[in-house]
């Protein structure tokens, strides 16, 4: 979970800085923020959520009578970000973005509105940033732990506003539930062996790089999706899924998808599976490091596959999640900028 909020801290902050240099000189407010789906309903990012592109921000600030009027309408983009600039510096201490309507393709639960935060003041010019918003489907994905309790549900979603009408004060965020705890202990460990189906040949794997990382590195799948950090794609992202994971992948998920289509799976166990099975790939073949070798990759993801079961798909797609996230392992990633 912390690698996670590292993750959504770390674009947060990457939108400021180039929101700086690009605005440095205009005397404007710039204002920025992300958008997630909460799978596990417990309030807080860990590895099982995913940013949410394409749903409405409200940018809202109080009135002399203390009712908020609504001053822009944003929409986030595929990262779950949005950025939006004011002019001028005027002090945008007290306004606060609220999402507007339901979260799409997460469900119609969303949460608080968030407060702006500032963040620099430089060279007449100052920017906000804004606490994540999240949307929550009406069941915790089975992904998540069944042992937790169920949350309050969130607050029901605004209506639509148009900018210059008059919206109620925005509540406050409500308490967050127990934290994640540990995967249940009959999960068997990554070393141990399991009895697992017979699989059909599997394809000849592409050769391992000439110059692998040899520091420890696990990267989530939100990382390999930005153009920042292309250059350490060490496979073809136009791969067909069916010639690195072989005929069971191209059965269950189609021949035509690529590496580059897998990784935007969401939704049920089986699409999460080829997603982080995906990433899990991308992660063995950059470091030597990694808890998988890339051929463990691919056989687990076939016996997951094969048994056909939904434990043991969840069980297979959880511990891809922890390997990627460096839960397991304990590591983190070590990506910077491609030059």
């Amino acid at each position: 979970m912390c690698i996670m909020r590292m993750v959504l801290d770390w674009v947060v902050i990457s939108l400021v800085l180039v929101a700086a240099a690009t605005i440095g000189a205009r005397g404007d407010t710039t204002v920025t923020g992300t958008v997630f789906c909460d799978q596990c309903r417990d309030g807080e990012f860990d590895a099982l959520d995913y940013p949410l592109g394409g749903v409405r921000i409200l940018l809202a600030c109080p009135g002399e009578h203390g009712d908020f009027t609504v001053l822009r309408e944003e929409t986030t983009n595929w990262l779950g970000t949005y950025t939006t600039s004011f002019a001028g510096t005027a002090s945008m201490d007290g306004c606060r973005a609220q999402l507007a309507g339901d979260g799409q393709g997460c469900g119609p639960a969303v949460g608080p509105a968030q407060d702006f935060r500032i963040t620099l003041r430089m060279f007449d010019s100052q920017m906000y940033t804004v606490d994540p918003l999240i949307a929550q489907p009406d069941e915790r994905s089975p992904l998540c732990l069944q042992s937790l309790p169920s949350p309050e549900p969130l607050i029901s979603s605004l209506p639509s506003s148009q900018p210059s009408q008059q919206m109620p004060p925005l509540p406050s965020s409500p308490p967050l539930s127990p934290p994640m705890t540990e995967f249940p202990a009959s999960s068997p460990p990554i070393g141990e062996s399991l009895p697992m189906p017979p699989l059909p040949p599997l394809p000849p794997l592409p050769p391992m790089p000439t110059k692998p990382f040899f520091e420890a590195s696990a990267c989530p799948y939100q990382m390999w999706m930005m153009v920042q950090y292309k250059c350490y794609w060490m496979l073809d992202p136009e791969l067909k899924i069916g010639l690195v994971f072989g005929p069971l992948a191209s059965t269950r998920y189609g021949e035509n998808v690529t590496l580059r289509q897998s990784m935007n799976r969401i939704g049920d166990p089986y699409q999460t599976l080829l997603r982080e099975g995906t990433t899990a790939l991308l992660n063995s073949y950059s470091t030597t490091q990694f808890v998988y070798q890339p051929i463990d990759v691919v056989r687990r993801l076939n016996w997951a596959l094969a048994d056909g079961s939904m434990q043991q798909t969840l069980m297979a797609g959880r511990r891809f999640i922890k390997a990627n996230s460096g839960q397991t392992g304990n590591t983190t990633c070590k990506f910077t900028f491609c030059s």
